[in-house]
């Protein structure tokens, strides 16, 4: 089969289309034929092995101290099932599914194993295989911080960040919380978070997000870009602050607000299940979550996929299509030539 291998940490160029062998599923496992995955933020992280959260630089010695040991990127897919083990009860050959592997990578490649209790659902009828892959990876990072809240109806949440991967699923969840949804986002995608349910928009480009004189029950930030003195004091008196991707510096700040009680600072990295996909899929089937995809490319053009990604500009997802009858854009996509 064709994949893209990681061959070294570095540049884009690092990653190499090359033939492997099809994997053979276990007994335990089934066998997906991949259709489309994505270039998340974290696989460029990853592959050149430099990290927002510091933190992350401890764990060099299991992915790699020299090169890496993962031989394929890729975090989520959304395919189609070709064969199952023989204690596979679940599924069968012929079912759509889209998901995350239980390790995290692999999926710059035509075909895949994942275990048969790794987070896998039947893909929704009103969603193509571009738009389902897309939903595993920020759809649960956007759950998990939002339940951690515990959002209750009529509260505030504002979103920074809400125009990328995380972000444009959590103005989205945020209102089916019942919540009243501000999105910081700039000029040209204030339309796009509207449609997507802000009932407010701040626009980073003509306002200085420091002077903004509001209060909020919650505020996300997805991209870890946020100011962090100004958003403990924008918050309520038990407003909860979400770090999707905190810094040391923010950690141990948020451990001393959370001592001195009153506002809090929430931190915890998300862990991918079959309840929360399951519960993403019911949200999608009832047309409250939709995917926004900026840009579509083939396989071959992985690297290319990464540095658009690393330019930072993205509107939420990037998709790596792999089977070529597929071919479809939705949202504000474009196809990649």
């Amino acid at each position: 089969m064709k994949a893209i291998v990681w061959t070294a940490y570095g540049a884009p160029d690092v990653l190499q289309m090359q033939e492997v062998a099809t994997p053979v599923p276990k007994e335990n496992e089934v066998l997906v034929r991949i259709h489309a995955t994505t270039v998340e933020t974290g696989d460029c992280e990853m592959r050149r092995y430099h990290m927002h959260n510091r933190l992350l630089y401890l764990m060099r010695p299991i992915f790699g101290l020299f090169k890496p040991r993962i031989k394929i990127l890729g975090q989520q897919l959304a395919g189609e099932i070709v064969s199952v083990g023989n204690k596979v009860s679940r599924f069968k050959p012929g079912d759509l599914v889209f998901g995350v592997p239980d390790f995290g990578f692999g999926c710059y490649a035509e075909y895949k194993c994942l275990k048969a209790t790794s987070p896998l659902s039947f893909k929704p009828d009103n969603l193509s295989f571009e738009e389902a892959c897309s939903v595993p990876v920020g759809g649960t990072n956007a759950l998990h911080f939002l339940k951690m809240a515990n959002i209750q109806p009529g509260e505030s949440v504002l979103i920074y960040g809400s125009t990328g991967t995380i972000g444009t699923y959590a103005v989205q969840i945020a209102k089916s919380f019942g919540a009243e949804v501000t999105a910081v986002c700039s000029t040209t995608k204030t339309d796009l978070v509207k449609s997507l349910g802000a009932d407010h928009t701040i626009d980073y480009t003509k306002e200085d997000f420091n002077q903004v004189n509001q209060h909020f029950d919650v505020i996300f930030d997805t991209i870890g870009k946020s100011p962090f003195s100004w958003c403990l004091d924008s918050l309520t008196p038990h407003g909860r602050y979400l770090l999707a991707n905190p810094t040391v510096s923010e950690l141990v700040k948020g451990i001393w607000t959370n001592l001195i009680g009153g506002k809090r600072v929430l931190f915890k990295l998300a862990k991918y299940t079959q309840e929360d996909l399951e519960y993403l899929k019911a949200l999608m089937e009832d047309g409250k979550l939709q995917t926004v995809i900026d840009r579509i490319y083939p396989l071959e053009q992985v690297a290319e996929a990464h540095r658009y990604v690393e330019q930072r500009h993205k509107t939420g997802n990037v998709v790596i299509q792999i089977q070529e009858e597929d071919k479809k854009v939705s949202q504000t996509g474009e196809k990649s030539s």
